[in-house]
């Protein structure tokens, strides 16, 4: 019986520890993944931010602010006790005030995810697409900022602009 329950605390240890181990990796590729958003957001210039593609596309501001509204969305819905409002809000912000928000978005779930307990990441969730864990939630916000950070980059090479160096793992 001690043997068992060894094996047990053993395994619960394994878990545990690779639950944190979670957090902590997604820790650094967000905090990462912040820094080199915010370079392409820098690279820009502010003349610019209106620029888009096509018209069927968004403009280089209203991607940032998609992501960034995303990025409260998820952080706030999914772990925290906090009502998300989804406001839809028309003011134009210059390049100065949207780096900040984001910044500040970025932070606020860098910090809320810091707190949270490793063993809440298997906590079923419902979501729009069916019941995730909110450690697919931590991997759904990453690649949603991943994909649209990708057609930012673009629209810097489109205007000529070379993007700044990856800021990987």
């Amino acid at each position: 019986m001690k043997k068992v329950f060894l094996f047990v605390m053993l395994l619960f240890s394994i878990i545990g520890f690779s639950q944190n181990e979670s957090i902590e990796a997604f820790l650094e590729k967000w905090e990462n993944s912040k820094t080199y958003l915010v370079d392409i957001a820098k690279a820009m210039p502010e003349e610019s931010y209106s620029y888009k593609p096509t018209e069927r596309e968004m403009s280089f501001r209203e991607q940032l602010l998609h992501i960034k509204g995303n990025i409260d969305w998820l952080g706030t819905t999914y772990f925290t006790a906090e009502k998300f409002d989804k406001k839809k809000d028309e003011k134009t912000y210059s390049k100065e005030e949207i780096i900040s928000m984001l910044e500040m978005s970025f932070d606020k779930v860098y910090n809320v995810i810091k707190n949270t307990k490793p063993e809440n990441l298997k906590d079923k969730v419902e979501f729009f697409a069916g019941p995730k864990t909110k450690l697919q939630i931590l991997n759904l916000l990453q690649d949603h900022v991943t994909h649209h950070r990708g057609q930012l980059i673009v629209y810097l090479n489109l205007n000529e602009i070379k993007p700044p160096s990856y800021v990987g793992w």
